[in-house]
């Protein structure tokens, strides 16, 4: 049971994988979006033994290609509302805020809800575009 966690920014992303108990699997590490990048993600993923589910937030649009790639790849991902990591595990007073804790906090999230994770499937990107262009339609009616 890997849970991979990815904290998705601008052209870049940091991943953390973890296994139940704490278990460090992967200390988080930066992947460029490039499709070497994704190609190296994808091979050091697939080295994984035991059955790996990867979450992200769907935070504006910069998610979309690693998930379309990795998803295209064959691996379960997942694809939650930010504020649900935010408020996850929220239980101590220091508020560390950088990628690398990010990725890790996205990964234990992934392990307490393992079961309850949504597949990210083809209908996302149609509904996000559809949402996009809803949007565009709506200004442009203004």
């Amino acid at each position: 049971m890997n849970a991979v966690g990815i904290d998705v920014s601008k052209g870049k992303s940091m991943v953390a994988a973890l296994r139940p108990f704490g278990e460090i699997v992967a200390k988080p590490f930066e992947v460029p979006h490039t499709s070497s990048g994704f190609h190296q993600l994808v091979d050091q993923l697939s080295s994984l033994d035991g059955s790996t589910r990867i979450i992200m937030e769907h935070t504006g649009r910069y998610y979309e290609p690693m998930a379309r790639w990795l998803s295209d790849s064959g691996f379960f991902v997942s694809t939650v509302n930010p504020k649900l990591i935010k408020d996850y595990g929220n239980n101590t007073l220091r508020k560390v805020k950088t990628d690398k804790a990010d990725s890790v906090k996205i990964a234990r999230y992934a392990l307490d809800n393992w079961q309850d994770l949504r597949q990210y499937t083809s209908m996302d990107i149609i509904r996000n575009q559809l949402k996009i262009m809803n949007h565009q339609f709506s200004f442009y009616m203004k």
